[in-house]
């Protein structure tokens, strides 16, 4: 839980911006992927965002541009809910993680929902079952967009999917 002093200093930015105060961690949507809540870590250290996922299947649609189908459990530690994504491929990335181990990645784009705010992120998938978190929010997601207090946790409250409409 956010201390008081934190909760203050996250409305006044709020007020006085158009920044998005973020905690360390966050609840969040991808509405254009179905998933409609999943924990992320807001990461500074991690340059672009990624998201979990423990099946692809790349394949090109009928105009000859590159997409996925993607398989995600939203939720660390259950393996029963399951959803099914499916977005257009629009680069593949050589990425190093946290331990300097390098993987090829494809990068999606899509929008986030945090709190009442949503932008479009760029976002690689790869397998994070040994994770402690589903996503990784990067600094290029929130550069422009938001302010983090690294003091704080889920200062942005629950996704609010009607103000994506």
């Amino acid at each position: 839980m956010p201390t008081q002093t934190a909760e203050i200093h996250a409305e006044n930015i709020a007020s006085s911006t158009n920044l998005v105060p973020l905690g360390w961690r966050e609840w969040v949507a991808l509405p254009e992927l179905d998933i409609l809540r999943i924990k992320a870590k807001v990461d500074t250290g991690a340059r672009t965002s990624c998201l979990h996922t423990f099946r692809m299947e790349p394949y090109t649609d009928e105009a000859g541009n590159p997409r996925v189908k993607f398989w995600v459990h939203p939720i660390q530690h259950d393996l029963h809910q399951v959803v099914e994504c499916d977005a257009a491929v629009i680069d593949e990335r050589m990425v190093s993680d946290s331990g300097g181990h390098r993987e090829q990645r494809l990068v999606i784009q899509t929008t986030l929902l945090v709190g009442e705010s949503h932008w479009p992120i760029e976002m690689t998938l790869t397998n994070r079952d040994s994770m402690r978190f589903r996503m990784l929010i990067g600094r290029t997601a929130m550069a422009g967009n938001s302010v983090v207090l690294p003091e704080s946790s889920y200062l942005a409250g629950e996704p609010v999917l009607r103000t994506i409409k």
